[in-house]
């Protein structure tokens, strides 16, 4: 009995977030917080500003997330959707297919469920993974996802970041450093960046997921409540036998 009280106080007190992992740059682990309305509106601009070129987001609505994040229709519409877009369309690239092949070598995935796919740590440290390799088609790698074929979209962002390994190891280099003024953040601000865009995909992911935990924290409170009585009954039946 004791313990499964303990087990329900614990869900109880669960967070509705979740720490990014540590990536090879040093980057030290974020908290990536879907109900923080603020840090979700900025990374819808960053993904809409960075990212939708190539990537959409096809299971998610522009209604659904100006609904979300308290954003007004008219200024979605003007700030984060095409010309010529309804409040009710899905956020979707306009990235043909076979551009995609033809200027990547394969078709542009989509990035509704990546969180899902990957999880929130994984594309957290994956964003920050670029570094330049002339070796590459376009000039760039990625210490988590090694011969990438996309392109570093955030490098404005964030500078020009290189690998920072004077001798070689038995290990592969994954130590990483961005050479200072090529960017238009400090390591701070690019991080906040990085952390907001990564919240709003875990946010499009499963947009319904706060109201979900509400709701399953009020049916853990009735349970420990109904654990409660039922533990109170057993011991007034009980305290008279033997």
């Amino acid at each position: 009995m004791k313990a499964l009280i303990a087990f329900v106080l614990l869900l109880l007190l669960s967070p509705l977030t979740v720490l990014a992992a540590p990536v090879a740059s040093g980057v030290q682990p974020r908290v990536i917080d879907v109900t923080d309305k603020a840090a979700l509106r900025d990374g819808a601009n960053t993904f809409v500003g960075y990212c939708m070129g190539c990537h959409g987001t096809q299971f998610q609505r522009y209604q659904t997330v100006a609904d979300d994040l308290g954003i007004p229709y008219e200024q979605m519409l003007q700030t984060l959707a095409p010309a010529g877009a309804s409040i009710a369309d899905p956020m979707q690239t306009r990235l043909l297919p076979d551009d995609a092949k033809a200027w990547f070598g394969a078709e542009v995935p989509d990035l509704t469920l990546i969180t899902r796919v990957r999880g929130s740590e994984w594309l957290y440290a994956y964003l920050h993974g670029f570094y330049a390799d002339p070796a590459r088609p376009r000039g760039v790698n990625n210490t988590v996802y090694p011969n990438v074929g996309m392109p570093n979209v955030l490098e404005s962002l964030q500078g020009h970041q290189v690998l920072d390994c004077a001798e070689p190891t038995a290990q592969p280099c994954t130590r990483l450093r961005v050479i200072p003024g090529t960017g238009s953040l400090d390591a701070r601000q690019f991080d906040d960046k990085v952390r907001n865009l990564v919240a709003f995909l875990a946010y499009s992911a499963d947009p319904v997921q706060t109201k979900s935990r509400q709701i399953g924290l009020y049916v853990l409170l009735y349970l420990a409540l109904l654990i409660l009585l039922a533990y109170l009954l057993k011991r007034e039946y009980w305290k008279d036998v033997g």
